[in-house]
């Protein structure tokens, strides 16, 4: 699970921001909750609202580039097909800082990703300016402990660099390039190790960053999951009233085809996936990635996710994760969106609402319904309309432009 993402200094982010998936103590919906095995709770849902411009991609762009960090130098050198999510064909990510600061410009990007697998819980931090890291520490404690234990520390502008500690403390670290993680180094010279295994299978397979394009390209890495569920996905058509009675997929020689069955009036007939709807296609990009989330029990973070999508659909999919009958292996759904109609108490927690807004900075806040305070310091009542206060501006993340152009002066002009 993904307990807590923090970033600093990254695109439109100036300040620290947080995500956290540690659930509040409040009162509603506590059937939504994930208990880990020393009774924390977790939330199983993240919605991020805001204005165009305002952020809510960067804060989702932040977490990819971190772990494309880690993982393209240890894909490289693994065999091919080991890694998910297409990391052994891409380059690692330069970062880029706020550049409305020129200190910020010189300054590195500072990232804290703290999650719990199994049996074990991390914290990781990294400072990266441009490719180079700066920084670097990973801490791990057992989840029914209270003791932490650093691992390795790494920083350029001491005398020792390099500090190792507990089940790495015997590793030799030679000619390690400044622009590679030390995390990557530890788990490609020392893959073997119990908990290097254990952080990157989590990485590899237990998170993934989405913003999907294309329905063809999006299918492309889902050929697998595409047969795997397909009961599953043909059920899912009949309960949302979706007439697709069947599909099958036609191999091609560095391509595929996929078709739709559709029955009408005892009639068979077939379309391209590409002659369907925009919502189709994107149901079917989408939900094999959601049902393989939901059967692993993995961490799935998803750009626009209502994009094409009908509300219904939308709140389908929230509910999936939110329903513990469903959601029996602890999967998580982190989202941007800017769909109304699920942004209501009887769909979300107060703390599994969150918003982007700039200052005068242009710099991004991110922040949670449930810490937010009105003009007289009170929190937001768990009751309240929340859809209709956001549409008013006044959780500050306002989705109106404040200023109304002047057309007819702006026409004069021409």
């Amino acid at each position: 699970m993904l307990c807590q993402f923090s970033v600093r200094n990254y695109k439109s982010i100036k300040e620290e921001i947080t995500l956290d998936m540690q659930a509040a103590s409040i009162s509603e919906h506590p059937e939504h909750l994930l208990t880990d095995i020393d009774n924390e709770s977790f939330l199983p849902i993240a919605a991020i609202y805001g204005p165009n411009g305002g952020g809510k991609s960067n804060v989702l762009q932040a977490m990819s580039v971190l772990i494309k960090k880690i993982m393209v130098p240890i894909c490289a050198v693994r065999p091919n097909n080991e890694c998910g999510d297409g990391y052994d064909s891409i380059k690692s990510p330069i970062i880029e800082t706020f550049k409305f600061s020129d200190k910020n410009r010189k300054s590195p990007t500072q990232f804290e990703l703290f999650f719990r697998t199994e049996k074990l819980e991390y914290k990781y931090n990294i400072d990266i300016l441009g490719d180079k890291v700066m920084f670097e520490s990973l801490y791990k404690k057992s989840i029914d402990s209270t003791r932490k234990t650093l691992l390795f520390e790494r920083n350029i502008n001491t005398e020792k660099e390099y500090r190792l500690n507990g089940s790495f403390k015997n590793f030799k670290i030679s000619e390690l390039s400044d622009n590679i993680p030390l995390l990557s180094y530890i788990t490609m010279t020392y893959g073997k190790n119990a908990i290097a295994l254990d952080i990157f299978r989590w990485l590899e397979s237990g998170i993934s960053i989405l913003n999907f394009g294309s329905y063809r390209t999006d299918n492309s890495l889902n050929l697998k999951e595409l047969e795997n569920y397909k009961d599953i996905l043909i059920s899912i058509f009949k309960e949302l009233d979706i007439d697709i009675a069947d599909y099958r997929i036609i191999d091609k020689e560095n391509d595929f085809d996929i078709m739709t069955k559709h029955i009408i009036d005892g009639d068979n007939c077939e379309l391209n996936l590409s002659e369907e709807s925009s919502g189709t296609k994107r149901l079917f990009a989408i939900m094999p990635r959601i049902l393989k989330s939901l059967v692993i029990g993995t961490t799935l973070v998803i750009d626009e996710l209502d994009a094409k999508l009908h509300p219904k659909l939308l709140r389908y999919i929230i509910e999936l994760y939110s329903d513990k009958r469903i959601n029996t292996k602890k999967a998580q759904l982190i989202f941007t969106s800017h769909d109304l109609s699920t942004m209501n108490s009887d769909v979300f927690r107060r703390d599994e609402i969150w918003f982007v807004a700039k200052n005068n900075e242009q710099a991004t806040s991110l922040y949670s319904l449930v810490e937010f305070k009105d003009e007289d310091g009170k929190s937001i009542r768990k009751d309240a309309r929340f859809d209709k206060q956001y549409l008013e501006g006044r959780y500050g993340a306002d989705p109106y432009l404040r200023r109304i152009i002047d057309w007819e002066g702006l026409a004069n002009e021409v």
